[in-house]
């Protein structure tokens, strides 16, 4: 039977259960969790009216439980170790479903939408969640300006399917012992599921089960049996099926795309508007294997006024909904592009034939058309299904020649709808729109792939003509949908919410300090202050670190049925339209757009869209992720052989552990722990700076460096550097 104790409140008498007492004395200790208090101590902080036995009774069986430790002359301390499962009992929990980001060290942050910041999660309290699995996870809601740390209670999504690894063969079973062991787990095969592998074997397994609560044991089967003499094919296979990426599509989706053509009937001649004797072309990356947006261009004599077509790849008129390969195409949601592939979205037969515009061939399009007058202002727009053919395919650079030179086949028409194309631009601008161009690395590679020079990607003229003009198709699609909502039709926007203003007052403070001054009083001031960086960086080399530092400041951006607007574009309804091919967003705003053209009004399931833009959303990072990974691996084999070489390089980034340095040349990342340094640094709680305990010296973001490689390591995508000097 439980023993109750009475306590005195307001003058009357009141019975304490055992769970009561432990809960008092556990919200003492989590308040002050540095203190050391005893039983007598506890009781005239309580206030408790029980027995000092009664304490001292529960003080030992709450250091049974680890909940807290005993630390000598009769005292106890708060337990940090244990401090969530304290937590959890002594105050009321709250739960949230996120993505687990894993880090190195086996611990966890969960990324809740949302939410301004992330729940921490040591690893004993992980259960088996793995990296970028979906899990519900539970939170003590103690009132602390620290971050919230939390325990997983229940893992609702597997992000992890496949993993690739080397299986060891035993008497009973064999073992895959993944590529990243820190964030991967190891995966059990009978005996019977191992097929033609042999002990060695390089393969990727398929997860068949999770285990349960009596066994945490991962099994599986041997997908495929890997190439061993080609540890790139592995690492980027590896890549793609740890981000949850099939490497192959289902048999029934295959058989669909293949019994699909693609010639021009004469009902579709019918019922689209035909666009084959107006002028259009293509311009896309010299490698491009897809071309899935193409521009027309007339000039209407009677008015005076120039007609722009933005022609999309008809995708939906093939991916027929609820087929195989729709919800396949559904699952995947994008397509990956690594350093050296393209995962798609769609079988080739769809992607690379029927729906990309090539030049000299007809092709099934959906459009969105506008008429332009002599100052460039928008006069009409139409949308609708339509047919092209494209009489020229230009790369970039042969585009970017015309529009210098002015010389070429169409260079005079490529030069007027530049013109229209800037001033679209500068209207953006005007507006408040955010002029942010990331630089991104590329690749030169081998005939084995590996990689023997970097570039860094440069936005000319030509690459910013393409994109104005599928803003404007997507800004327009949207505007379109909404102004015909009444009531609301459902459709799937873009949306990207203002930054974060605790991040922005840190970064204004750090770029103060760098001599660049913020205006942060409205959103207008904020943009306009982000364009000035944008253009001062290019005379000022110091301002150039600031640009990733302001886009970490910024809210990422998803897709949503409830639209908030995108912040960094100044659109106050924007869509995704213009790339069906490799975007499943883009196929749902066909769908819904088309349904919704005439004179009626077609709704879909508000709840089941936002289901498939979450999902969409979700997709989007994993692919990123992807993306990023396999530039990391690509840049540590750069690196391999100049071990031991010196570098110029900027500081990058901080974290707990040290300082992250990025080369100017290669762009090539690498950590160098404070435990190096002669000196003891502390990270600043804004993460833009650290400073030296006993000089006060500062390393800041930005700050210019001399680094020396000390090791590669191309299994965890790492480089080793070691600090030379700093540069003024």
């Amino acid at each position: 039977m439980t023993k109750h104790r009475k306590q005195k409140t307001g003058g009357r008498q009141q019975t304490m259960s055992a769970a009561q007492i432990s809960n008092a004395i556990l919200k003492q200790f989590a308040a002050f969790p540095r203190k050391r208090l005893n039983a007598k101590q506890l009781m005239d902080k309580l206030r408790l009216d029980v027995s000092r036995i009664s304490i001292e009774q529960t003080l030992h069986r709450l250091e049974t439980e680890g909940l807290i430790v005993f630390t000598g002359n009769d005292k106890y301390q708060w337990n940090k170790k244990n401090s969530i499962e304290a937590t959890s009992q002594a105050y009321p929990t709250q739960k949230y479903i996120g993505r687990v980001d894993l880090t190195r060290t086996g611990d966890a942050y969960i990324i809740v939408d949302g939410e301004e910041q992330d729940i921490y999660v040591p690893g004993k309290f992980l259960a088996s969640a793995m990296n970028k699995d979906i899990v519900k996870v539970e939170v003590p809601q103690i009132k602390s300006k620290r971050r919230p740390e939390g325990k997983v209670i229940e893992v609702v999504e597997r992000a992890l399917t496949h993993t690739v690894g080397t299986l060891r063969m035993f008497s009973q079973y064999g073992i895959v012992f993944p590529e990243l062991a820190n964030q991967f787990p190891e995966v059990l095969i009978k005996l019977k599921d191992v097929g033609k592998a042999e002990d060695g074997s390089r393969i990727r397994a398929e997860i068949t089960s999770w285990g349960n609560q009596n066994s945490k044991s991962v099994w599986g089967k041997v997908a495929e049996i890997l190439d061993k003499a080609d540890p790139n094919e592995i690492a980027m296979q590896s890549i793609l099926v740890s981000n949850g990426f099939d490497l192959e599509f289902p048999d029934e989706a295959l058989k669909e795309a293949m019994m699909m053509e693609g010639r021009i009937t004469s009902f579709e001649e019918g019922v689209r508007r035909d666009f084959r004797d107006i002028l259009t072309f293509t311009i896309d990356p010299a490698d491009a294997k897809d071309f899935d947006d193409a521009i027309s261009y007339r000039w209407i004599e009677e008015t005076d006024e120039t007609e722009i077509g933005v022609h999309i790849a008809d995708v939906t008129h093939f991916l027929k909904e609820n087929t195989a390969l729709d919800k396949e195409a559904l699952k995947r949601s994008t397509s990956v592009y690594l350093v050296d592939r393209v995962l798609p979205m769609l079988p080739e037969k769809i992607s690379n034939d029927l729906c990309s515009l090539n030049p000299n061939e007809d092709k099934y399009t959906f459009s969105a058309v506008f008429t332009f007058d002599r100052k460039f202002k928008i006069t009409s727009r139409w949308f609708g299904k339509t047919i092209i053919h494209s009489q020229r395919r230009f790369t970039y650079e042969e585009a970017q020649e015309r529009l210098e030179t002015g010389e070429g086949d169409l260079a005079d028409e490529l030069r007027k709808v530049n013109a229209i194309a800037n001033a679209l631009r500068k209207e953006r601008y005007k507006n408040g729109s955010i002029n942010f161009e990331s630089e991104e690395v590329r690749f030169k590679l081998d005939e084995n792939k590996k990689p023997i020079g970097v570039v860094i990607k440069v936005q000319k003229e030509a690459n910013r003509l393409i994109e104005d003009f599928m803003l404007l198709a997507n800004k327009e699609v949207a505007w379109f949908m909404h102004k015909k909502s009444s009531p609301e039709i459902p459709f799937i926007y873009r949306v990207h919410d203002q930054p974060d203003m605790a991040k922005l007052t840190d970064f204004a403070l750090f770029a103060k300090e760098l001599g660049f001054q913020m205006k942060l009083d409205t959103p207008k001031n904020i943009a306009e202050s982000f364009n000035r960086l944008a253009k001062e960086k290019e005379e000022n080399e110091l301002l150039k670190m600031l640009e990733p530092l302001a886009i970490r400041t910024m809210a990422k951006a998803a897709y949503s049925s409830n639209n908030v607007g995108h912040y960094g574009l100044a659109f106050e309804y924007y869509s995704h339209f213009t790339s069906p091919i490799r975007r499943y967003s883009d196929v749902l705003a066909h769908r819904i757009l088309y349904q919704n053209l005439n004179e009626g009004f077609y709704r879909v399931d508000k709840e089941i869209l936002e289901s498939k833009c979450k999902h969409i959303s979700s997709q989007e990072r994993k692919a990123m992720d992807a993306e990023r990974e396999s530039v990391k691996y690509k840049q540590v084999e750069f690196m391999m052989d100049k071990v031991g070489q010196e570098f110029d390089a900027v500081i990058s980034g901080m974290i707990e552990k040290g300082f992250f340095v990025e080369l100017l040349e290669s762009k090539a990342e690498g950590l160098i722990p404070f435990n190096q340094l002669s000196e003891h640094y502390v990270m600043h709680q804004n993460r833009l700076k650290a400073i030296s305990k006993q000089t006060g010296h500062e390393l800041k973001l930005g700050s210019q460096v001399r680094v020396k490689l000390e090791a590669t390591d191309l299994s965890l995508r790492q480089l080793e550097f070691r600090l030379i000097s700093e540069t003024e």
